[in-house]
């Protein structure tokens, strides 16, 4: 049977030591999109310095943009590798272990790049960008998935110098090194070990650590729920998960999701910002300050969306992000527009771009991934997965690869398309995409099996769906949906409460 709304121990010490131990993967992905921006001038320099003495001519400005542009975006090709790769190293080595695992590739890839300028060499640069992309790639699948599966239900939501660049990039060890260090300290994800290794003994005992209790049956009853669902349910493959005909509304709302992260423009901002504020008339020197302010506010601002989103929900909060970007992207332009008019207005660019990174950390920034990870049962949820970060980690390669060229082609008129993307996205999130808060796996994967779906937020019902269950009876509850009874295959009756 199917629990729904039942009490949970909520945040626990080692559930939130979890949290941090884990998370540190994702501020790699963070981190490293954003950390060749202030240097660029610094490393582009290098780039000409290299080249000169490999050839003895001058580099032509075109092949350094060039050369410039797959440093930056080569970051992106090693996220699809290590986002296709997620599902298997998730299922082979389990969540916690592919973690730990994945730390190898964020050592190898922060040497290389911390050691490219006194070994001169350009490739390593750029294959210490790919492999640090790798691991990128890989926290973007495996830490959303492990993070959903341990959760209970009720939470489950100034060396940019010539000298310094290099231990920029070499930072990315040190968040590696911590994870090495905490991350065998903390349980493997109950859920996995339960359905997937058939281990309810260490689920059990998994469970004990992350509730900090021995009152653990409703979870365990909610897993075996899952469990009974999947029975019926082999691990698929993601090209058997994109013809499953059943799946393949949950898969589009998680790709269209993945796309309102990265097409929201959002990374123009963090690959290329101190380049914008120059543009709108800053100093170089204040561009830089700008640049760091953006990344601060970015990390504040996730952590204050952590705790919003078990409170307003996943699919409130994305729309309120992907509007409040639509507006901010439209004062950049304006600020771009005018900037010589008034001086003034070379500040507005600046707080135009906080409001904008603001807006993007509460929604498009985290729920993405939350969302994707929670629309998916055990069986399909690895592939699923695996196909989100790729379709995430290719449009992050699009926009990094070809912003420099809008730039040039659209000039102060550049974030006109993201403004119009923004408002396609805010409009799919508000007409199809469900909320997924205070829901079980179970439930939120019933929302997908009408046979008709008029609307998935739950504002327009059709009574005379049919649900198909692997078996019954069940009973769902849902504060979205009130409550259904479906006896084999017959009608369900509908009690609504408010």
């Amino acid at each position: 049977m199917c629990y729904k709304n039942y009490e949970t121990e909520g945040l626990t010490c080692m559930l939130v030591f979890i949290i941090i131990a884990a998370v540190l993967g994702m501020f790699q992905f963070g981190y490293n999109t954003g950390v060749v921006n202030a240097p660029q001038i610094i490393i582009q320099e290098f780039i000409s310095d290299i080249y000169k003495k490999r050839t003895g001519n001058d580099i032509t400005d075109g092949f350094n943009e060039l050369i410039w542009s797959i440093t930056v975006s080569i970051f992106a090709i090693g996220g699809m590798v290590g986002g296709i790769s997620g599902g298997t190293i998730a299922n082979r080595f389990g969540r916690k272990g592919g973690l730990l695992l994945n730390n190898i590739f964020a050592i190898l890839g922060g040497a290389l790049m911390g050691l490219s300028k006194v070994s001169h060499s350009i490739e390593m640069l750029i294959i210490g960008r790919l492999i640090i992309g790798f691991n990128c790639g890989l926290n973007t699948a495996l830490v959303p998935m492990y993070l959903s599966e341990i959760s209970p239900v009720s939470i489950r939501g100034g060396l940019g110098t010539e000298e310094g660049w290099p231990y920029l990039l070499a930072i990315a060890i040190i968040p590696a090194v911590l994870q090495l260090c905490l991350l065998p300290l903390c349980p493997e994800s109950p859920r996995f070990l339960l359905i997937s290794k058939q281990q309810e003994f260490r689920a059990r005992e998994g469970l004990k650590r992350l509730r900090n209790s021995s009152n653990i049956e409703k979870d365990i009853e909610e897993m075996k729920a899952e469990e009974r669902a999947n029975q019926y349910e082999v691990k698929i493959t993601m090209m058997e998960l994109i013809k499953n005909k059943k799946l393949q509304l949950p898969l589009l709302i998680g790709v269209i999701m993945q796309l309102s992260q990265q097409l929201s423009g959002i990374n123009a901002v963090f690959y290329y910002s101190t380049g914008l504020f120059v543009a709108a008339g800053l100093s170089e020197e204040t561009s830089k300050y700008a640049t760091i302010g953006v990344g601060s506010v970015m990390v504040i601002m996730t952590l204050v969306s952590i705790p919003l989103m078990d409170r307003a929900g996943r699919r409130t909060l994305h729309l309120y992000g992907l509007g409040g970007m639509f507006i901010f992207s439209i004062f950049i332009t304006i600020s771009l527009l005018v900037k010589f008019l008034y001086s003034w207005v070379t500040y507005l660019s600046v707080v135009s771009t906080l409001g904008y990174v603001v807006f993007f950390a509460i929604g498009p920034g985290s729920i993405p991934w939350m969302i994707t990870a929670e629309l998916f049962s055990q069986g399909p949820r690895p592939a699923a997965m695996s196909i989100a970060v790729l379709v995430n980690w290719l449009a992050n390669f699009v926009v990094g690869l070809v912003f420099p060229h809008m730039q040039k082609g659209l000039s102060d008129y550049t974030f006109l398309p993201f403004t119009a993307l923004l408002a396609i996205f805010w409009t799919f999130t508000y007409k199809k995409v469900p909320e997924t808060r205070n829901k079980t796996f179970e439930e939120i994967s019933a929302l997908f099996r009408r046979d008709e779906v008029l609307n998935a937020n739950g504002t327009n019902i059709d009574t005379t769906s049919r649900y198909r269950f692997s078996e019954g009876p069940i009973t769902e509850k849902s504060e979205t949906y009130g409550t259904f009874s479906q006896f084999g295959d017959g009608l369900p009756t509908q009690d609504h409460h408010l």
